[in-house]
């Protein structure tokens, strides 16, 4: 039972670590498209790159549905609902208790 209950943890601090990426990319594509661009870096370039190339595979899955209405994209608002809703139901089954 305690192996059970370490796995249902580990999995659900997964998906908040997960989730709290796909915000900060969030974040981070607002302030690029209101225009304000950061001078090149290689620290920040490294986030950067790792915020895309960690959300963009999940990410495309529900740009395919076609959720972007003028500049406003709702598909990272989708995927994460989709995460935690999906996410709470495996965790559940896991540890029920």
């Amino acid at each position: 039972m305690e192996a059970r209950r370490q796995i249902a943890d580990f999995l659900a601090a997964l998906l908040n670590v997960y989730t709290l990426i796909i915000f900060a990319w969030i974040i981070v594509s607002w302030i690029f498209s209101f225009g304000i661009r950061v001078p090149y870096s290689r620290p920040v370039n490294a986030v950067l790159d790792f915020l895309r190339d960690v959300t963009n595979p999940f990410l495309r899955i529900f740009r395919r549905l076609g959720l972007q209405f003028g500049p406003v994209d709702l598909s990272p608002i989708v995927a994460i609902l989709v995460l935690r809703i999906g996410g709470g139901l495996i965790v559940g089954a896991i540890d029920p208790g």
